[in-house]
């Protein structure tokens, strides 16, 4: 178990610290050095790279808690289940949902512009990185 401990810890940091280094270091790094058609092509495909990398870490987090609670007599849902599970729904919903609504807005089409959708994008990417950080600290707590 004490295994299993360590590695929800270890995955929720490293986690968090792609997360961070996503939104803090890569995205305006290419903006500050790329011609805003390469920068934004580049960070496309940075964000697509973290969106897989997301779904995989939600889910195998999301199966390690279960593990860890199948012998405990107590509530089914914890933070430390709805955490990487809230994680989940703000990929799917501020990647895997909005970026064809983003493709069609740059193509002049939908009802939303380009902007909004790429606000909703960024509240859910925020939204994202404070609920894996806070399971990150969670689960420091525990080892």
């Amino acid at each position: 178990m004490t295994v299993l401990y360590r590695s929800r810890a270890v995955l929720a940091a490293l986690w968090g610290g792609l997360l961070l280094c996503v939104a803090f270091v890569t995205a305006p790094s290419a903006f500050a050095v790329l011609e805003r058609a390469q920068a934004g092509l580049l960070v496309g495909r940075v964000f697509a790279l973290e969106a897989n990398i997301s779904l995989a870490a939600a889910l195998l987090l999301m199966v390690i808690e279960r593990r860890l609670r199948r012998d405990v007599v107590g509530p089914a849902f914890t933070a430390d289940f709805l955490l990487p599970a809230g994680a989940l729904f703000c990929t799917v919903a501020g990647y895997v949902a909005l970026q064809p609504m983003m493709a069609a807005a740059k193509a002049g089409q939908g009802s939303l512009s380009f902007m909004a959708l790429h606000v909703i994008s960024f509240g859910f990417y925020g939204l994202k990185t404070l609920l894996v950080l806070a399971l990150a600290w969670r689960a420091s707590k525990v080892m």
